[in-house]
């Protein structure tokens, strides 16, 4: 039975990632159980998903974040295969064009936002400002903010509290918000890599740029160690989730989604007197039909 608590951070706990495992025992015991829970999975997802779209009072901002090869892209693509894809959006985060650089760094995300009733998926997202951009602090030039804001002592202690404050306004308008870390080890990230060059058709998802992230494997860490920290709240969690195992990770995952979904107060609309009315009248006609 998986328990997603088992890989919450609550909120204010210190991580120390060295501490925490990126492999444990598998859910299943073979490849048929695996696709048969994560179908049942699926399967329960959908129903809640429709129940979601129909009563269009929340919406829900699901948010990936991983070193590279952590199994983000295959994660998506197995878990939410059977969601109606009109209650569901993608949108994957790459490097910040001339627009989005010219604007404060949450706003390429929040054109992104679900509406009511609809499940939002970020693959990356506004964490990359304390992630890729803390590691590599010179891209914040490209961003052409004010000399006092470079220079203030509290600049990434500010953008992790404008995170916080826009993550609780997206709570108190509606918006569940879920965020998973897969969570790879290093060697596994390592083989996962020369799979991708020893197989042609991954040699697309490989390039240099990879090779040199990894080169900077304890800064991510450490970046990474404080975002969790300090962003994970109740009505934003961060979950920790052992990746090396990518079909346990999709399980874990799938099923965290899911309790989630049962948390919510949702129903099905009440067709008001009126029209349960027409309803029947309809009904009369098309049975009495010839």
């Amino acid at each position: 039975m998986i328990d997603g608590k088992d890989y919450l951070v609550k909120e204010n706990e210190k991580i120390d990632l060295s501490k925490v495992k990126t492999l444990v025992k598998p859910y299943y015991g073979s490849k048929k159980e695996y696709n048969r829970i994560l179908k049942e999975q699926i399967l329960e997802m959908s129903d809640l998903q429709e129940l979601h779209y129909a009563s269009n009072k929340y919406s829900m901002l699901i948010i990936f974040q991983a070193m590279d090869a952590a199994g983000k892209d295959s994660t998506i693509r197995h878990v939410m295969s059977g969601i109606n894809p009109q209650g569901c959006q993608v949108f994957s985060f790459k490097q910040p064009s001339m627009e989005e650089l010219d604007h404060d760094f949450l706003w390429r995300s929040y054109k992104c936002l679900p509406e009511r009733g609809r499940i939002g998926i970020f693959n990356r997202s506004y964490y990359e400002e304390v992630l890729v951009v803390k590691v590599h602090p010179e891209l914040l030039v490209k961003q052409d903010l004010p000399d006092e804001v470079l220079k203030d002592k509290n600049l990434w202690s500010n953008r992790y509290h404008s995170i916080n404050e826009f993550e609780k306004y997206l709570h108190q308008n509606g918006t569940v918000v879920i965020k998973f870390f897969l969570n790879v080890s290093k060697e596994e990230q390592k083989n996962r890599f020369i799979d991708r060059i020893k197989h042609e058709n991954k040699n697309w998802k490989f390039s240099m740029s990879d090779v040199e992230e990894r080169k900077h494997w304890d800064s991510y860490m450490k970046a990474y160690e404080m975002c969790l920290s300090t962003t994970s709240k109740k009505h934003a969690p961060w979950y920790v989730i052992p990746a090396d195992d990518k079909k346990n990770a999709r399980l874990i995952v799938s099923q965290i989604i899911v309790d989630t979904f049962k948390t919510l107060k949702m129903a099905y609309p009440k067709p008001s007197k009126e029209h349960e009315k027409e309803l029947l009248d309809i009904l009369d006609y098309l049975e009495k039909e010839k």
